[in-house]
């Protein structure tokens, strides 16, 4: 795979450069450290050139954009670090099925087991899937769903396999991602709280001194901004759990080997805008189920045609909640990772010289979709709310005012 041709010399120069740049770091200073740190960027791109190693690898695989992006974007049964796909470096986490009984064993049982091969389509596309072995004798890994075999294969239909699925309660990626992004947020928080009962209302210091005002940010600026000031400390607490929910896992998954696409996931962002959409429903009055149903200063006739658009409108609200989030952390993995890919689609790494500086400003970029991400949701979530708690307002006259909010 072209991936060797690059990865191969570029490690050997790589520890090379590493010793020699802590060296100078030592010696130096930290202005020699970063001055080196750019040289090797450069240098590395001559010394790891695959056409000067003279290596060629005949019986290697094209390397696959769509398959190298998808692979990493998607959830998975292990964690993989570095090297190869399925044969580099990986923590491999428990697979848990329901299947006459609970059956738990590693998902190594899958990726270091036999491989099958299928043909689909009029094309006779030869796909592969992974059979298990051991305890994971009798199923297949197959696009990361786990299928049951019949005959010792699969069987696929309109190129996707029919065979049936047991029911799975697996450790996925994703799953490990949401327990370490809730455990930092707890942690944070617990931290915070105890500094403030402990010390009083006084000027924090440590990681309370970071955490302070995006806590005042969230009540005054989010919460009391669209909920208004004698209802929104009821939900504070609920939107300063979405937005450093969101925040935390935003950031995790801008670092490279331990971060996971969480925020990326259709069906976490899903969850969290059910959540929103819950609270905002229980939450609405009576002023809110009536310009709903029956809107005030319409005629009757059109009521009826206006309440079916007006509950359409509750729907609608969260499903652009879960979508705005999903696409756009899905879209920021997938430009960082086209190009990366530019250097093994040329199979040079001269092309670092490129697709690095250009990857490196998406992630910078990335860092700010993480803060503006998280700040949306929350204030989408408190708009709602305050839309479903607002009490109806009266002039002098007894007559009803309406405000318009209009969301772009």
């Amino acid at each position: 795979m072209g991936f060797r041709k690059v990865y191969i010399p570029l490690r050997k120069n790589l520890k090379v450069n590493i010793s020699k740049m802590a060296q100078m770091a030592s010696n130096n200073g930290l202005k020699t450290f970063i001055l080196s740190l750019l040289a090797f960027v450069f240098t590395t791109t001559l010394w790891a050139n695959p056409e000067a190693e003279g290596e060629q690898h005949a019986e290697d695989k094209p390397f696959n954009v769509n398959e190298m992006i998808m692979h990493h974007v998607k959830d998975a049964h292990e964690w993989h670090l570095w090297g190869p796909e399925h044969g580099g470096t990986s923590i491999y986490l428990p697979i848990i099925l329901m299947d006459g009984g609970m059956k738990i064993f590693s998902s190594s049982n899958f990726y270091h087991g036999t491989t099958g091969y299928a043909t689909i389509g009029a094309d006779n596309e030869q796909v592969t899937y992974m059979m298990g072995e051991g305890k994971a004798e009798g199923y297949a890994l197959y696009h990361e769903k786990i299928y049951k075999l019949e005959n010792g294969e699969l069987h696929f239909e309109d190129g996707h396999p029919h065979n049936a699925k047991p029911m799975s309660f697996s450790i996925t990626k994703n799953v490990v991602s949401l327990f370490m992004t809730a455990l930092i947020v707890l942690l944070i928080m617990f931290a915070v709280a105890k500094y403030f009962k402990k010390n009083g209302a006084v000027a924090p210091k440590g990681i309370a001194k970071f955490i302070e005002p995006l806590i005042l940010f969230v009540r005054d600026d989010i919460a009391k901004e669209n909920i208004g000031e004698k209802k929104h400390m009821k939900y504070v607490p609920l939107l300063l759990t979405i937005f450093f929910f969101i925040l935390t896992a935003n950031l995790l998954g801008s670092i490279p080997l331990i971060g996971a696409n969480l925020t990326g996931n259709i069906t976490v962002t899903l969850f969290l805008a059910l959540v929103t959409f819950i609270v905002t429903v229980f939450s609405g009055n009576k002023n809110y189920w009536g310009h709903i149903f029956w809107m005030p200063g319409v005629p009757v006739a059109m009521k009826f045609f206006m309440a079916p658009i007006e509950l359409i409108g509750i729907l609608t609200k969260p499903f652009a909640l879960m979508i705005r989030l999903f696409a756009n952390i899905t879209a920021g993995h997938i430009i960082v990772l086209a190009l990366i890919s530019i250097i093994f689609i040329n199979k040079s790494t001269s092309w670092a010289a490129l697709s690095v500086p250009m990857t490196l400003f998406i992630s910078v970029l990335e860092l700010l979709v993480a803060f503006l991400q998280a700040y949306l949701f929350a204030m989408l979530s408190a708009l709602f709310i305050g839309a479903a708690v607002e009490e109806g307002h009266h002039d002098d006259h007894g007559h009803e005012e309406h405000e318009e909010i209009v969301i772009i």
